[in-house]
């Protein structure tokens, strides 16, 4: 069975444990190898960074820092992992779902601005399969009606919009390294904080509302209780795995790039007849590999398609089912407007293998099976 996902593995990640756990002796957050990856991400990123727990711990430290409480409202596409809604529900702000684009599947910027009401806190454009959102559209919107931006660049590590590295645009930028990441530590993740006024703060929240942060940088002799917050630190074992995949970056972007490249000229034929529809990237995004998506005709042929795989030895999948369908995006928020391609596209997509030990060999095995199920054999 060809499997659809399998973490990131570099040997050295393992004697960067080994070294976190004989030579450091530090297993708890902010050791040696988190400043390490701090580094490496500053460098990238020229921003505040702080690597959390996981993705969604940096949306809900997003959530605290531009102060959304219950009453608020919070705008995003329904078609999203549930953290990117749960995060700012939690401090009970109602979410706002609208459509999405048909061609990237990302929030349709056009219908961002009729969601927008006197309550309207904040905006979370949602970077599907490392695709940018139209970024400069969202910002002009949000500036014009002084509302927050927090990317939800879970999958964008290393993809950019119009030379900008998604995160950095917005007043916040979230990643994850969960396992089936580009870049892994298992779970993880990264919040960068890209105004000035809010880091600070930012380092309070992380550190259970303490300023641990500034007593070790010697700025004050101890630290206590300041504000609200929680623990939001990786473990040292867990960053120490992760920095070895960012001292070869370049490489497994690369490697990435030349499997979704393989599968689009592969498949790209069964787009030309109409039998598929491949990913869209606009001119203005560099991707990064993420994933490698098909749309087919419809939820009927998207099933028969996925038992077809399964049956020749290959894990394929859905994605998102639409949180607005949901019991509680019913309960904690509302669609706005016409659902004409959230629910109708998310039912014919699927996501093939993608990970970067597969074999290029593996990605021709897979594109013939898809070839062999419309040909009907």
């Amino acid at each position: 069975m060809i499997a659809f996902n399998e973490p990131v593995y570099i040997k050295k990640g393992i004697d960067y444990i080994t070294e976190a756990i004989i030579m450091n002796r530090c297993l708890n957050g902010d050791g040696p190898f988190t400043k390490k990856c701090t580094k490496w991400f500053e460098e990238k990123y020229q921003t505040k960074v702080l690597l959390t727990t996981s993705c969604t711990h940096a949306l809900e430290m997003s959530a605290l820092l531009t102060e959304i409480k219950s009453g608020d409202e919070v705008i995003m596409p329904a078609y999203t992992f549930v953290s990117t809604a749960n995060a700012f529900a939690l401090r009970g702000a109602k979410i706002r779902f609208v459509d999405i684009r048909k061609d990237t599947m990302n929030i349709d910027e056009r219908l961002v601005e009729n969601a927008i009401t006197e309550k309207t806190k904040a905006i979370v454009p949602v970077h599907y399969a490392g695709v940018g959102c139209e970024m400069d559209t969202i910002m002009d919107i949000a500036e014009r009606h002084h509302l927050y931006v927090i990317e939800d660049a879970a999958q964008g590590m290393m993809s950019t919009y119009k030379g900008k590295q998604l995160g950095t645009i917005g007043d916040f930028g979230t990643f994850s390294f969960h396992e089936t990441k580009n870049y892994t530590m298992g779970e993880g993740g990264l919040c960068l904080v890209n105004k000035e006024k809010f880091r600070h703060k930012a380092e309070i929240i992380r550190e259970k509302g303490t300023n641990r942060a500034q007593f070790f940088r010697g700025e004050i002799d101890k630290y206590s209780w300041v504000d609200l917050g929680s623990s939001y630190l990786p473990s040292e074992m867990n960053v120490a795995y992760l920095f070895a995949q960012l001292e070869c970056a370049e490489e497994i972007n690369a490697r990435r790039k030349k499997l979704w490249n393989r599968y689009y000229a592969e498949l790209d034929d069964l787009q030309d007849k109409g039998k598929l529809e491949l990913p869209y990237i606009p001119d203005e995004c560099q991707h990064n590999a993420h994933m490698f998506y098909i749309k087919v005709r419809d939820l009927n042929e998207r099933t028969k398609l996925l038992k077809y795989l399964a049956e020749h030895g290959i894990k394929a999948v859905f994605h998102y089912v639409p949180l607005h369908t949901s019991a509680a995006g019913k309960k904690l928020g509302e669609f706005i407007g016409e659902d004409r391609y959230t629910t109708s596209e998310s039912d014919r997509l699927i996501r093939l293998p993608m990970f970067f030990a597969l074999k290029e060999e593996e990605v021709s095995y897979i594109s013939d099976m898809v070839h062999k199920f419309f040909k009907g054999e």
